[in-house]
């Protein structure tokens, strides 16, 4: 057992006999562009990663650099992306929900206990659950979550930067900026909006 207080939630379900723990977390609920990706992730009970922490915390670099140790170490992975298009029909707080199944799902091992970032699972698995607030922060497997999350929709971001070099995704990422909202507003809507979003949807009232 590892004494390290983000392994409290963990060391506590081990002990009670639950083996594979995944962790839920979301990256993307924020951004006007792009789709939210969540990922699912069960580890080793002896998994040690100096300084894995939430991931908002972690620079780039870091995240860039734990990303492929947790994925080779990981006892499984799972990972979805819900579009920019599936979340103006079902809400982002829904969409965040319906990826962390989606992303328990897709895992190789079926979890014995899921642990989510704040995200209620009650009614949509049968599978034990608890959500923790700010559990990125408190949970070494949502850590580990949290940064397959991001690391997968950043590069995704880069990607839709390469095909749209004028709004910049690379650097904002698609969250919304005062200069991603002006860029918005010289360029227009393309593909990959949230038309339900504030700023898009004010740009489509006024160009309709």
């Amino acid at each position: 057992m590892i004494k390290n207080e983000l392994y409290e939630y963990e060391n506590e379900l081990w002990n009670k006999g639950f083996e594979n723990v995944a962790g839920c977390d979301e990256a993307g609920r924020g951004p006007l562009f792009g789709p939210v990706v969540c990922a699912a992730v069960i580890l080793p009970h002896d998994f040690i990663l100096e300084g894995l922490n939430d991931s908002k915390k972690l620079s780039e670099k870091k995240r860039e650099e734990y990303y492929p140790i947790i994925i080779k170490k990981a006892i499984s992975v799972g990972i979805s992306i819900v579009s920019a298009k599936e979340i103006d029909k079902i809400n982002i707080y829904e969409a965040s929900r319906q990826g962390m199944l989606r992303a328990i799902e897709s895992m190789n091992i079926n979890p014995d206990y899921i642990i989510t970032d704040a995200m209620p699972l009650d009614g949509f698995t049968d599978i034990p659950h608890k959500a923790i607030i700010k559990g990125d922060a408190k949970s070494i497997t949502i850590a580990a979550a949290s940064v397959i999350a991001k690391v997968t929709r950043d590069r995704l971001m880069y990607e839709e930067d390469k095909k749209h070099p004028q709004y910049l995704f690379g650097k904002h990422k698609g969250y919304p900026t005062k200069k991603h909202i002006e860029l918005l507003n010289k360029y227009g809507i393309i593909n990959g909006y949230r038309r339900t979003y504030g700023p898009v949807k004010k740009y489509l009232n006024e160009h309709k």
